[in-house]
């Protein structure tokens, strides 16, 4: 297998990251299938034919050897943080220690990834994180994420400056809403898919096939120009405005 690209996938155990470890295994790559659940990760890597690795991203020690163990496969051409929690506070009301764990898990879970991904990967390689529409688009109750999520589209400037000297890309990808088992339970609130869908110009949801679509193709050649970006996949929903998840929340459990 030493002549193998590898590419590994962070929170691949559902949802987006999934549907990106499936994606590149189709496309050739030996995926290395990282997620902080042990059963899941075995699960989807003996479905793409890829190695499971039980990885914590707020964990230094585990993510380090997540990539000792991918480079001991073969070359590491390839990465995808796809790791993120959330939670829904006012800011007056917010709990400092559920702030930080949103960061600690969004940010810091990033910039660990991006630190030992870094140097990991080859020379040439390209790394993608996945940020969110609330990088750029704030919402209600939601500080902790958009701060993290905005703090991700720095983050990816400043390392693709300094590892583009190695020809090595760093992109994100910010989708909008893409119903997941992250997300589904959210969605089954009265009145949040519709908020969602009035404020898509595209009226409709994404598909984790889509955000996959595009992380492969920032992770191969044909992307090759493209290094510090954060791109928007959200059907347009960042021309319109974010739903008031706080309210309709609040009315939902009153």
């Amino acid at each position: 297998m030493a002549d193998t690209n590898v590419s590994v996938v962070i929170g691949a155990g559902s949802g987006i990251g999934r549907a990106i470890a499936t994606s590149l295994a189709a496309a050739g790559a030996h995926v290395v299938v990282a997620d902080r659940e042990p059963d899941t990760a075995a699960v989807v890597a003996a479905d793409v034919g890829g190695t499971a690795v039980t990885a914590d991203v707020t964990d230094e020690a585990q993510v380090e050897a997540l990539f000792a163990t991918a480079v001991g496969l073969g070359p590491v051409t390839g990465v995808v943080n796809s790791a993120g929690v959330s939670t829904l506070s006012a800011v007056v009301d917010h709990d400092v220690a559920d702030f930080r764990r949103v960061v600690d898990t969004c940010l810091t879970g990033s910039l660990i990834v991006l630190k030992h991904g870094g140097r990991a990967i080859a020379d040439g390689g390209a790394l993608v994180t996945i940020a969110s529409l609330n990088a750029r688009q704030p919402g209600t109750g939601m500080a902790a994420y958009c701060s993290a999520k905005a703090g991700v589209a720095m983050l990816t400037e400043v390392a693709a400056l300094e590892l583009a000297p190695r020809g090595i890309r760093v992109n994100a990808v910010s989708p909008g809403l893409v119903v997941t088992p992250l997300t589904q339970p959210a969605m089954d609130i009265p009145g949040i898919r519709e908020s969602y869908l009035e404020n898509t110009p595209l009226a409709r949801s994404g598909e984790p096939e889509e955000i996959a679509a595009l992380v492969r193709f920032l992770l191969s050649d044909d992307a090759r120009w493209i290094t510090g970006d954060n791109i928007d996949i959200n059907g347009g929903a960042h021309l319109a405005r974010y739903p008031d998840l706080l309210r309709l929340v609040t009315k939902a459990f009153a």
